[in-house]
């Protein structure tokens, strides 16, 4: 990875939010080494909280938190917010249910609210790219 990317990155706060503390460990190790600041939430509430406290840069929140929902609950709260926040949605609900999530239509986009959505297990490189593209 080369320096001009971390650079670019140093004055940008991430909020990640995931219950699975393997992911947000990982996650957050992956993001701090690119240059970002890196706020943790492991729900829903303490991820609202932490908006409330100092807005970040980017959300990146699972989808099934402490309910199933919940991730589609703090996205439509960031929105009410700040609607020009960049909200990334991931998760494996796919993986575990069968049922696939997206954000590309206006429809889906009108309901889930989220920029984008991507499908675990992530590539950091897709994650970093599709990062860079919401916060330029």
């Amino acid at each position: 990875m080369s320096n001009t990317k971390t650079n670019t990155n140093t004055n940008k706060t991430v909020l990640l939010v995931d219950n699975d503390l393997d992911f947000l460990a990982q996650c957050k190790g992956q993001l701090e080494q690119a240059g970002y600041a890196v706020k943790t939430a492991e729900s829903r509430r303490e991820a609202e909280e932490l908006c409330k406290a100092g807005k970040p840069d980017l959300v990146i929140s699972e989808v099934m938190l402490e309910h199933a929902d919940a991730g589609f609950t703090l996205c439509h709260h960031v929105k009410q917010c700040d609607a020009n926040l960049p909200v990334i949605l991931v998760t494996a609900v796919g993986a575990k249910t069968g049922l696939e999530f997206d954000a590309a239509t206006a429809e889906e986009r009108s309901w889930i609210k989220a920029n984008a959505m991507l499908a675990k297990p992530i590539r950091f490189e897709q994650l970093q790219h599709l990062m860079e593209r919401l916060t330029a």
